[in-house]
């Protein structure tokens, strides 16, 4: 089985994550495996770069946005030469549409040294992709889409927090700049744009949430669904595992008998969907309890200056890490994991801490209760325990309502200020982990579905073909 993966990069956040954790595992499994993407960051042969034009003088404007790319990594030098040298474009990004002028993405299914039996596209937004080729690419191969955010279901936004308009058709957009953001308010036209794409299309969808599932079951995506399944993410339990803390913790120069809090987000303080400020409020309450001791909150993703709010609180920055061993030594050395956002599909952040036996807690948003198996906040001062034995046998981790420093401030203190219920929950952690959330269930599961859909695919081939040679058969007896 040959095995093309499409996603905008084979470095950066979840969904690149997700999907070059795939293709690696299916390559060490013996599939052809090959990853296309929008913007090439590594040597690896297998990651195949999607050209972004085709027609007269294609190689060259592609030659000269690649070499663009390699100098500012993240693409924006190449979008500019993209729309100084695509007149239309231009003229949709100054009109508020959304882009999708690159007919390279016709080329896609040729790119592989062999075509592939299965397409399976994760994050379609990004600059680089016609989605107008859907149809034609679910029509020529079985096309799974894993979605990793909202945008599919938009008429702009991957994520629309409070707004309800994506399951009417948008228009009247609150919010133009959360992203991918649009100049003018065309969104309108975005939306039913896309539904006359997917009413031609045929695509097998997954999310790793079930409340993901519910927005696709209530949107325009839907008819376009052959069958949809809910496989949640995994990760690499040989990496993310509990270790010696202790040990860590000196390989990190934590000061000894300090309590460790950790934050996983790229670039969280210009975030739309994480909630960095709720946070620090409630670090900030922390501090200012009478049982304060000495804390370091870690925020891993964001470049800066760190913060001490008093003599017992401090707040790190430390920039992304893109080497996955030295993400967990983070997790590793980490009494709680807090993760605080107003919407979030399935963060690997949390999952990754609960395997690396860090208790949660986090906001009750997404698919963030899907993840962690909470204990309920009771409320009640700060300094007396929030939870008041209300935490389940299987708990995990602390719930708490979006927004709310208080709580977090009160679930994060009684976890800390109860050394047993901590032990507890961190050993339930890495359990449920193991069972839940191992990469190789996830792998697994996509193999699976792969095999299924090329055995439909290939039993309605063969009804079809015999179909026909009874037409013939039938016509020339008559």
């Amino acid at each position: 089985m040959c095995i093309l993966q499409l996603t905008g990069s084979d470095v950066g956040g979840g969904a690149e994550q997700v999907a070059r954790g795939l293709f690696e595992c299916y390559r060490k499994r013996g599939f052809e495996s090959y990853l296309a993407v929008g913007y090439k960051q590594t040597e690896d042969g297998n990651v195949i770069w999607v050209p972004k034009y085709g027609g007269p003088g294609a190689r060259l404007r592609g030659a000269a946005c690649a070499w663009l790319q390699s100098l500012d990594g993240n693409g924006r030098l190449s979008r500019m030469v993209h729309l100084w040298t695509r007149p239309a474009a231009w003229r949709d990004v100054y009109r508020g549409v959304e882009d999708f002028h690159f007919p390279g993405t016709w080329r896609l299914l040729g790119l592989a040294p062999s075509r592939p039996d299965v397409l399976h596209c994760h994050n379609l937004h990004g600059g680089y992709f016609d989605l107008e080729a859907l149809p034609w690419l679910s029509r020529q191969v079985p096309t799974l889409l894993t979605l990793h955010d909202a945008w599919l279901l938009s008429g702009h936004c991957a994520h629309s927090l409070g707004c309800e308009r994506w399951r009417i058709g948008c228009g009247q957009c609150p919010d133009l700049t959360l992203y991918p953001s649009v100049r003018k308010d065309a969104t309108a036209h975005n939306w039913r744009r896309k539904k006359e794409i997917y009413q031609a299309s045929r695509i097998y969808l997954a999310t790793p949430s079930r409340w993901l599932m519910n927005k696709v079951d209530a949107s325009m995506l839907a008819p376009a669904v052959a069958e949809g399944r809910v496989i949640p993410h995994g990760v690499d339990l040989a990496v993310f595992h509990p270790a010696d803390k202790e040990a860590v913790r000196e390989q990190l120069a934590i000061a000894p008998k300090t309590r460790v809090l950790l934050f996983v987000a790229k670039g969280v303080k210009g975030s739309p969907w994480k909630d960095f400020p709720m946070l620090r409020a409630a670090v900030g309450k922390l501090a200012g309890s009478e049982r304060a001791k000495p804390t370091l909150l870690f925020v891993l993703g964001e470049k800066g200056a760190g913060e001490r709010i008093n003599d017992k609180v401090e707040i790190r920055f430390v920039p992304h890490q893109s080497e996955p061993r030295a993400m967990a030594r983070y997790y590793q050395a980490a009494d709680l994991y807090v993760h605080a956002a107003k919407v979030d599909t399935f963060p690997s952040a949390v999952i990754e801490a609960l395997a690396c036996g860090a208790p949660v807690v986090a906001t009750a948003v997404g698919g963030i209760p899907e993840q962690v198996k909470g204990a309920a906040i009771t409320g009640g001062p700060l300094g007396a325990s929030g939870l008041n034995g209300n935490v389940p046998g299987e708990a995990t981790g602390v719930l708490v309502p979006a927004g709310d420093a208080e709580s977090m401030a009160v679930a994060v203190d009684s976890v800390l200020a109860d050394d047993s219920l901590r032990r507890f929950l961190a050993c339930n952690a890495s359990k449920d982990a193991r069972k839940r959330f191992d990469r190789e269930q996830q792998v697994g599961a996509y193999l699976n579905w792969y095999r299924e859909i090329l055995k439909s695919r290939d039993e309605e081939s063969r009804a079809a073909s015999g179909e026909a040679g009874l037409g013939k058969e039938a016509g020339r007896l008559g």
